[in-house]
């Protein structure tokens, strides 16, 4: 299948692990509340992946546990596709009050904190069929990039995020609070369009790659006049959903903030809509 524009350019889709396919369920695909993943291969009830959740941050907190990590899929699928062209929905998750918080902790206890949300949310993104971009200090960049069924993809995009939040908000906060550690809050901005993938230098192997594109800045705008604990969409996003998961958002109405970007298909203000 070819995305994009340039039609000399076919992206290499990455391909689905068929060893971590997950298990047919009865469960409507839209009707997620209760049914998350928490590992390759495996949908479990929420209940039981917030008790793995506080069970790692417990243990990294008491007991020096160390993540294993998650497979770093993007930089090998970026390499393969120097300067081409795909479309993607983008997301960008973003620690509020990463200040305060570094301020008022020992830096050893700093480390393990940040260290276990990042690695809760690079789990959340591998699990729910992303690509980990790259951190930004207290930042997450994300991308999911459709095959053939690029609304079945903007739907998952919208679990990953949904997941974040439950996972930070039932999973991780609980734990920091018993012991008087500041809780963590996220904002989330997301959109889909086209990117193109830049490498800086000559060396295949080892020069850095990255993304760049209008929805990487869009999902970056949108993530910065989103609130704590909220996640915005573009309408590239959300005209992709199946129309359940678009009962759960509503547009934007500005007010304080001067949203000033436009969509480029009909040069009217680009609609945002958020997650009720």
């Amino acid at each position: 299948m070819r995305l994009g524009c340039n039609h000399n350019n076919t992206i290499k889709i990455p391909q689905p692990d068929h060893s971590r396919k997950r298990p047919m369920t009865k469960t409507d695909p839209f009707d997620i509340s209760d049914m998350i993943l928490t590992k390759p291969g495996t949908i479990v009830d929420s209940e039981t992946l917030l008790r793995n959740t506080q069970t790692r941050i417990w243990a990294s907190l008491k007991k020096d546990y160390r993540y294993k990590g998650v497979p770093d899929n993007s930089t090998k699928f970026l390499r393969q596709n120097v300067f081409k062209k795909f479309n993607a929905v983008v997301l960008y998750v973003d620690l509020v009050g990463s200040t305060e918080i570094a301020l008022g902790l020992p830096y050893e206890k700093l480390a393990i904190i940040m260290g276990a949300f990042a690695q809760e949310m690079a789990s959340t993104v591998d699990h729910h069929g992303g690509l980990l971009l790259k951190f930004m200090g207290d930042a997450i960049i994300a991308y999911f990039v459709p095959s053939k069924r690029v609304h079945f993809t903007a739907d998952q995009a919208v679990r990953c995020a949904k997941s974040m939040s439950l996972v930070i908000s039932e999973g991780i906060n609980p734990i920091l609070s018993q012991y008087d550690y500041p809780e963590l809050h996220v904002r989330m901005g997301m959109d889909y369009g086209t990117n193109i993938v830049v490498r800086y230098g000559s060396d295949p192997k080892l020069s850095h790659v990255d993304l760049m594109g209008r929805s990487m800045n869009m999902a970056s705008k949108i993530q910065s006049v989103a609130n704590a604990d909220q996640l915005l969409v573009g309408e590239d996003v959300y005209k992709l959903l199946h129309p359940r998961l678009q009962e759960e958002f509503e547009i934007v109405v500005w007010k304080d903030i001067n949203w000033k970007y436009r969509s480029l298909d009909t040069g009217n203000l680009y609609k945002v809509y958020a997650l009720k």
